[in-house]
């Protein structure tokens, strides 16, 4: 490796916007984000995911067939 040409590998801390704090190594100190692990909703199990059915479903919808 080349010497001098590489930035500084140090402690960083990220800080989420729910409040939570890790420490990590990077190129930069200070990282600020918006989700983290905390709080992104995949991850907490608070994910809503809408399931409309497919195409049967329509047809029997539309026609009234149970």
């Amino acid at each position: 490796m080349k010497e001098e040409i590489h930035p500084n590998y140090t402690e960083a801390t990220i800080t989420c916007a729910c409040g939570n704090v890790m420490k990590t190594h990077s190129t930069k100190p200070d990282i600020k984000v918006d989700v983290c692990s905390k709080c992104h909703p995949f991850w907490t199990g608070n994910l809503k995911r809408e399931t409309t059915g497919g195409r049967a479903d329509k047809f029997k919808k539309k026609y009234g067939i149970q």
